[in-house]
C-alpha cells in the first residue's frame, strides 16, 4: 500500500484514468461493431454510413493514447476492404 502522498494521489488518478479508458475503449469497439454488423447483413450503404461513424471514433482513440496508431489503420483498412468487396 502506499505511504506517501503522492503515491496515493496517484493511485487515485490511475483508477480514474483506467475508467474513463475503459469507457472509450468500449465505445470505440461498440462503432466497429456496428460495422462489421452492417457488412454481415450485405448492406453496402448501412455499412458505409457506420464507418464514416467508426472512422473519427478509431483515430480520436488513437489521439487519446487508448490504442496504437498503427491498430487503428489496420482496423480501418481491413474494415473498409470488406464493405468494398460487398
Amino acid at each position: 500500500m502506499a505511504n506517501h502522498q503522492s503515491a496515493k494521489k496517484r493511485i487515485r488518478r490511475t483508477a480514474r484514468r483506467t475508467e474513463i479508458n475503459g469507457a472509450r475503449r468500449g465505445r470505440i469497439r461498440t462503432y466497429v461493431r456496428k460495422v462489421e454488423e452492417a457488412i454481415e447483413s450485405g448492406d453496402k450503404t448501412a455499412a458505409q454510413a457506420a464507418m464514416q461513424n467508426a472512422m473519427p471514433e478509431l483515430h480520436r482513440g488513437v489521439l487519446r493514447g487508448i490504442m496504437h496508431k498503427n491498430t487503428a489503420a489496420r482496423k480501418i483498412s481491413r474494415l473498409t476492404r470488406r464493405i468494398k468487396t460487398l
